[in-house]
């Protein structure tokens, strides 16, 4: 990969990897050492932070006209990684149970795979659909409500609940696009 040619708006999308670390180190807790009030709460704002940059490397690329193709394929990449992450660390403390995260991941790497498929193979990466732009506000506003220190928890695990079956509907959406349309 040439780095001297990645926009702007790609270097933003790279740049949301470095979020992954951070929430992944601060989530780790054991029963000895349960994560303050003071730390969720710093947690929430970095993962929100780091999550608004994919409002950001969208709005800039297509403002500055710097769509490409590595983009459109990181983006989805990125957004990934920066979901299944905390997710995956809020399974570990007990928050929300693997098997739902798996049915999100299981969404995911099939529209992963289809997408680089060799149906798919005309070298044009097919970008997010208004679908699945709007799976990505619902886990990010349910991985934000599960982190945070909520008096109630259940409203995190409600959201996270319909984030899991908002991601099953849009991967249908993207998967089947003229059934879609005849609903």
């Amino acid at each position: 990969m040439n780095f001297s040619k990645i926009n702007l708006p790609t270097w933003i999308t790279i740049s949301r990897l470095l979020g992954v670390p951070i929430l992944l180190y601060g989530l780790q807790t054991s029963s000895a050492d349960p994560l303050t009030a003071q730390t969720r709460w710093i947690l929430v704002v970095v993962f929100l932070v780091v999550a608004g940059t994919d409002w950001l490397d969208g709005y800039l690329a297509r403002r500055l006209n710097q769509v490409t193709e590595l983009g459109k394929f990181l983006d989805p990449l990125v957004d990934k990684l920066l979901v299944l992450a905390p997710l995956m660390s809020l399974v570990e403390l007990g928050q929300i149970p693997a098997w739902g995260v798996f049915l999100i991941l299981a969404r995911e790497l099939t529209i992963a795979g289809w997408r680089v498929s060799p149906s798919m193979q005309s070298g044009v990466v097919p970008g997010a659909n208004l679908a699945g732009k709007v799976k990505t506000v619902v886990q990010i506003l349910a991985i934000a409500l599960l982190i945070a220190p909520l008096p109630d928890p259940r409203l995190g695990v409600v959201i996270f609940w319909v984030s899991v079956v908002v991601t099953w509907v849009s991967g249908a959406i993207y998967l089947f696009p003229s059934k879609a349309r005849n609903i």
